[in-house]
């Protein structure tokens, strides 16, 4: 067969060459190359880059068929208590499609877990809450890996970013456990675990660039696009230039105390401009705020440590500058002490008590000495030091952001935002002692003054999409600041779901934080229910979980009828009476036996209709 120019899409040229070519071909050299030019024209490569049929190895008669590409399928899992997990994740998701990736990613309460043993790339992002406890939404997860129905992971490969505290014991202890146990079950570490401390932006991008280095390794494959930019992580990327990295600086409107004269306590309202900055939240979101330290405090380390408040230091790896004072009134984290602090802190020092004191086997004196002491603290109790002020300095942790559940609507106040912030002040070992941004608020932010934010969503604790939901919240104390934002975004939207608010405190008279507006709503019927416990105004202490279960039968029956519960506030006492409460709610009311009624509370939290913001 020949080619005839008046029917072909060829020059003369093409023709000439194409005829000479074909009746050579064998019918195997036809079929590979009809097939060649499909996957050419599939590729649709640009001229700079087209392929020759020199690229393309000689196929050898009998040869073996290639084995498996190696997979581009990358599964993330996220828990997260206050959404910095879920942040990440999305990060470290936007960073593997922009080089071609097929990104899952999920929620580990989300995940199904019989898909697991096909996962061939898996990420998990964890943080500790509590003592070395699993965030809520990761529990799921975490107890059916390591349960008897978790399966072989022979084919897996993975890694794990732990986030923790090390001011707390069991620092990164999730994210220990579920790098310990994926490989107990067979799986391959792509890369090493790295556990992050709260200062973990440059730790964390660290082991993004390195799992993403160590994926395209096993692909053998140039990297499709390393050039695309990633936008970073906020609660707003699109909308906004302002995040965690890049906060934005918001005029501070209104600063109230809420606590009446004589009251014991000092709780701050704060509303905070947001104009400007096209930073956008839900209900049930919060706020980071990057804080300074106390001035004065910055000034009793320097005289203690001997330093040149005025002497120039370095602070990060881009080589920026700024006087030692400003440093530490600024940067680095002056009022909490940790074991891996002291640790590095103990070669820099003469004194053989803090190298004791840090040795194997005294690990509950230093926890005992660490308890409510600063960086004052150390330096006062182990002189001499005789260190360089940039070589003591390098050793700190930045000072990490604070997080305040958001009080207010932006459907109810557009371009604001409102706090709820407990002073914290307390006597520790001869000094008086204050919280760093709760003191800062309380003492020393002035109308007008500017605070460093940025939001942090928090998808773990959202108002049901059906406004008909009934609701049911409890918040002690500041614990009431997301139920304030929930009730003015119910009154907007007119909302006709029940809701019913359990607050705490301890003073009728002094302490019935937003008194004025709880009434109000009720009045209007935008609140359905509230009952209250204050603490200190009757002989015996009674506590909103005390209220709750006076109320066990009506409880009960609002949870039949469906409601979400949602729990904001102290997770160490108030948190765990309260679910202790629910727990003897069902068991009374509904004749449910101990595993029954925490099977049922388990499955409440995987449907959503349990949600906790504690701290």
């Amino acid at each position: 067969m020949q080619l005839q120019i008046n029917n072909s899409p060829f020059n003369e040229e093409q023709i000439e060459l194409l005829n000479r070519l074909l009746p050579t071909l064998t019918d195997q050299q036809k079929v590979w190359l009809s097939g060649y030019i499909a996957a050419a024209q599939s590729a649709a490569p640009t001229a700079d880059s087209a392929a020759t049929l020199q690229d393309v190895p000689e196929a050898a008669p009998h040869s073996q068929p290639a084995g498996p590409a190696p997979s581009k399928d990358v599964t993330i899992l996220f828990g997260s208590q206050t959404g910095n997990g879920q942040g990440l994740a999305e990060d470290l998701s936007q960073k593997l499609k922009a080089q071609d990736y097929n990104v899952t990613l999920s929620s580990m309460d989300d995940f199904k877990t019989n898909t697991l043993k096909k996962v061939e790339n898996l990420f998990v992002i964890v943080s500790t809450h509590g003592e070395g406890d699993p965030p809520d939404n990761a529990l799921s997860f975490y107890e059916f890996l390591n349960g008897r129905r978790a399966p072989k992971l022979e084919n897996l490969k993975f890694s794990v970013l732990s986030l923790g505290d090390t001011s707390y014991e069991f620092f990164c202890q999730t994210g220990k456990d579920f790098d310990k146990r994926l490989e107990e079950l067979g799986g391959e570490r792509l890369y090493e675990r790295v556990d992050c401390d709260v200062d973990f932006d440059e730790s964390a991008e660290e082991w993004f660039e390195g799992i993403i280095s160590a994926l395209n390794e096993t692909q053998k494959a140039v990297v499709s696009n390393p050039q695309v930019e990633t936008p970073e992580y906020s609660a707003t990327a699109v909308q906004s230039n302002y995040s965690r990295t890049n906060p934005f600086r918001a005029e501070l409107l209104e600063n109230l105390r809420l606590n009446g004269r004589g009251s014991n306590k000092e709780t701050r309202h704060l509303e905070l401009s947001l104009e400007g900055s096209n930073l956008q939240f839900e209900p049930g979101d919060s706020v980071g705020i990057y804080p300074e330290n106390d001035p004065e405090l910055v000034n009793k380390l320097i005289d203690e440590m001997s330093w040149n408040p005025d002497e120039e230091i370095v602070i990060n790896k881009k080589g920026e500058r700024r006087s030692l004072r400003d440093a530490l009134r600024s940067t680095y984290e002056i009022t909490v002490l940790t074991k891996p602090l002291l640790e590095k802190a103990a070669p820099l020092s003469d004194n053989n008590k803090l190298h004791e004191l840090v040795k194997e086997g005294n690990e509950e004196e230093l926890k005992d000495y660490i308890y409510g002491r600063d960086l004052v603290d150390l330096g006062r109790d182990f002189s001499p030091w005789n260190v360089p002020a940039d070589e003591f300095v390098s050793i700190l942790r930045k000072i990490p952001p604070r997080l305040y559940s958001i009080a207010s609507s932006a459907t109810a106040n557009p371009e604001e935002v409102h706090l709820t912030i407990g002073t914290v002040r307390y006597d520790a070992h001869g000094r008086e002692r204050t919280g760093v941004c709760s003191g800062q608020c309380a003492e020393r932010a002035e109308l007008g003054d500017t605070l460093p934010v940025y939001i942090q969503r928090n998808p773990n604790f959202k108002l049901p999409e059906d406004p008909e939901t009934p609701i049911i919240m409890i918040g002690p104390g500041t614990g009431a600041a997301p139920f304030r934002s929930f009730m003015e975004e119910r009154e907007e939207i007119e909302a006709e779901g029940k809701s019913w608010m359990f607050f705490g405190e301890q003073h009728f008279t002094t302490d019935f934080l937003y008194q004025v507006e709880w009434q109000r709503w009720l009045k209007e019927g935008v609140l359905t229910k509230m009952d209250v416990a204050f603490s200190r105004d009757t002989e015996e202490k009674v506590y909103v979980q005390h209220r709750m279960l006076e109320k066990g039968q009506e409880f009960y029956k609002w949870l039949m009828d469906g409601a979400v519960v949602y729990v904001c506030g102290d997770e160490q006492y108030m948190a765990s009476d309260v679910h202790d409460a629910m727990k003897t709610i069902l068991q009374q009311e509904g004749g449910m036996n101990e595993q029954e009624a925490d099977t049922y509370l388990e499955d409440l939290q995987q449907q959503k209709r349990y949600q906790r913001d504690v701290y």
